[in-house]
C-alpha cells in the first residue's frame, strides 16, 4: 500500500483535470519502465511470531538500521514508517509486512539487481536482530488476533472501515503479501488493449503464482488463499472491472469508476481526516462532510487512487495485482511474464487474440475458479494450464524480441524459467508445499519458516 503522494496541492476545478492527470502518464516506448513491487512476512527466529512495531527486535529498529544503506527515513508522528533511495521505496503494510516499491527499471536484469540488493540488506540487518522474512501469499501460521499493526492512521482508517464492506478485509491487511509490476503504456489506445489483455489473463498469473494454502497452520482447501481473500474485502474497489471489455473504454471511464470508488481520506498538513465511505464526488463540489467547504487537490486524488483494489489498477501506469508473494526467483519472473507480452507489440497482438473472445461469464469463472483450482482448473475443453503455456510461450518470444542482455549475454526469457517449470508439472508452489506438509513435515507448518525464508 502506498504511502502518501506528493502531487501538487492545487484545488481541482473539474473532471477533466482527473482524465488529463492519467492521460499524462503516456510515454513513448523508448521510456517505458518496468517498476516491481515485493512484499514479506517477518517472524522472530525463535518463536516464528511477527515483530512488532516497538522493541529492540521490532520494525522500528529494522528500517532504522536500513538507514545505514543510504535509505532516507519518512517519519509519521515521529516514528519512521518507509525510507526511499533512487526512485525506490520500503514501506509497511499493516501487520508489518514489508514491502520494496522498485525505482522504474529497463530491463528485468535490473530489477533483479534490485530484488538481490534489496534482499542482502535486509538479511544483513534481520540477522542481528534474529529476524527472518518469507515469501508467500497467506500468513501460514498466524492468526488475525495475533498479527501486531503499525503505527500508520491510514491503516487506523481502514481497520475501522473493512469489516463494515465485507468479511475478510482484515484478513487481506494484515496476513497477505503479493508481488506486483507496473508498467506503462504509449497512448489511450495502448492502455485500453494492454488493460484488456492483462485483466483477462491476470487470473494466469494467480494460478502460476498460487502460494497460499494454510490458514493458521492447516490447509484451507485454496491454492491462492490471497486471491479468495479479494472476493470478500469491499465490492465497492475490487473485482474484474468488466466495464473494461466495453467499447469506448478509455481514461474518462476509468475517472468515472474511480469517483463512484468510496473514500478512505484525505491527508493533509501532515493529517489524516477520516472520510470511509464519503464520496469524492462530494469533494469536488465541496460537500465532504469531513471536511466541509474543502476542495479535493491532485494530492487527494493521486491518493485516492490507490485506494482501489481491482485485479488490474491504473495511476500513471497499470498495475498487475493478481500474483501471490514468493521467493526472490519468482519476484523477477512476475514482471518478466508480463514485460513479454505487454512490451512486445507482436505479443501483445498475440496475447489479444488469445483472450478477445473470452466472455464476461467465462473470466469471471477464471478469476473465481482459480483460487481454489488453480493451473487445473476445466476451461474450454482443457485446462488453465494450457492458457498458461500458451501465455508463457508469448511472454517469452517478446522478450527474445526485446533481445535485452545482460553481462552473461543472456536475454530476459530465463527469468520465466520457474513458471515455464510449474506449467509444465502441472503443480503449483501451493501443491508443492501442500505435498510437504502432508509428508515429510508431518503437518508442522513450523517447517516452511525454516525452508522458504529468505
Amino acid at each position: 500500500m502506498s504511502s502518501p503522494s506528493t502531487s501538487p496541492a492545487t484545488p481541482i476545478r473539474s473532471r477533466d483535470e482527473l482524465v488529463a492527470h492519467i492521460a499524462s502518464g503516456a510515454k513513448p516506448r523508448a521510456d517505458w519502465r518496468i517498476g516491481t513491487e515485493h512484499e514479506k512476512f517477518g517472524f522472530r527466529l525463535d518463536d516464528l511470531r511477527p515483530p512488532e512495531y516497538d522493541g529492540e527486535r521490532g520494525i522500528g529498529v529494522l528500517l532504522e538500521g536500513l538507514t545505514r544503506y543510504g535509505w532516507e527515513p519518512v517519519s509519521e508522528h515521529g516514528r519512521v514508517v518507509a525510507l526511499t533511495k533512487d526512485g525506490a521505496s520500503v514501506t509497511l503494510e499493516p501487520a508489518g509486512q514489508l514491502e520494496l516499491s522498485g525505482a522504474p527499471l529497463e530491463t528485468i536484469h535490473d530489477t533483479c539487481r534490485e530484488v538481490g540488493s534489496h534482499l542482502f540488506e535486509l538479511k544483513t540487518i534481520a540477522d542481528d536482530l534474529r529476524l527472518g522474512f518469507l515469501g508467500m501469499g497467506f500468513q501460514p501460521k498466524w492468526a488475525r488476533v495475533d498479527m501486531p499493526w503499525m503505527p500508520k492512521d491510514r491503516y487506523r482508517i481502514m481497520r475501522a472501515y473493512m469489516p463494515k464492506v465485507g468479511g475478510l478485509g482484515l484478513d487481506m491487511m494484515t496476513r497477505t503479501c503479493t508481488v506486483q509490476v507496473n508498467l506503462d503504456y504509449a497512448d489511450e489506445a495502448d492502455m485500453a488493449k494492454k488493460f484488456r489483455v492483462s485483466l483477462a489473463l491476470q487470473p494466469i498469473a494467480t494460478a502460476l503464482f498460487a502460494d497460499s494454502p494454510f490458514t493458521e497452520g492447516r490447509p484451507n482447501g485454496y491454492l491462492s488463499y490471497r486471491s479468495h481473500i479479494w472476493t470478500d474485502t469491499d465490492r465497492d474497489r475490487t473485482g474484474m472491472l468488466d466495464f473494461v471489455f466495453e467499447d469506448g473504454f478509455g481514461y474518462e471511464r476509468y475517472v468515472d469508476y474511480l469517483l463512484d470508488v468510496p473514500m478512505y481520506f484525505s491527508y493533509r498538513d501532515g493529517v489524516y481526516h477520516d472520510a470511509s465511505g464519503q464520496s469524492f464526488r462530494d469533494f469536488m463540489d465541496g460537500r465532504l462532510p469531513a471536511l466541509p467547504g474543502a476542495l479535493p487537490t491532485m494530492t487527494d486524488w493521486a491518493d485516492h487512487m490507490t485506494t482501489a483494489f481491482p485485479e488490474v489498477r491504473m495511476k500513471k501506469f497499470l498495475e498487475m495485482r493478481g500474483a501471490d508473494g514468493g521467493p526472490w526467483n519468482r519476484i523477477c519472473a512476475l514482471p518478466a511474464f508480463w514485460v513479454g507480452l505487454l512490451y512486445d507489440d507482436a505479443s501483445l497482438d498475440a496475447a489479444w487474440d488469445l483472450v478477445k473472445d473470452f466472455t464476461l461469464a467465462e473470466r469471471h469463472a477464471l478469476r473465481d475458479g482459480v483460487p481454489k483450482q488453480a493451473l487445473k482448473l476445466p476451461f474450454r475443453g482443457g485446462t488453465v494450464r494450457d492458457l498458461a503455456l500458451r501465455a508463457l510461450e508469448i511472454s517469452a518470444a517478446g522478450l527474445a524480441r526485446r533481445d535485452r542482455r545482460n553481462e552473461q549475454d543472456q536475454d530476459e526469457r530465463h527469468f520465466l524459467d520457474p513458471l515455464i517449470e510449474f506449467a509444465q508439472s502441472n503443480e503449483t508452489p501451493a501443491e508443492r508445499k501442500l505435498a510437504l506438509y502432508h509428508g515429510e513435515w508431518g503437518g508442522d507448518i513450523d517447517r516452511v519458516f525454516r525452508e522458504f525464508a529468505y
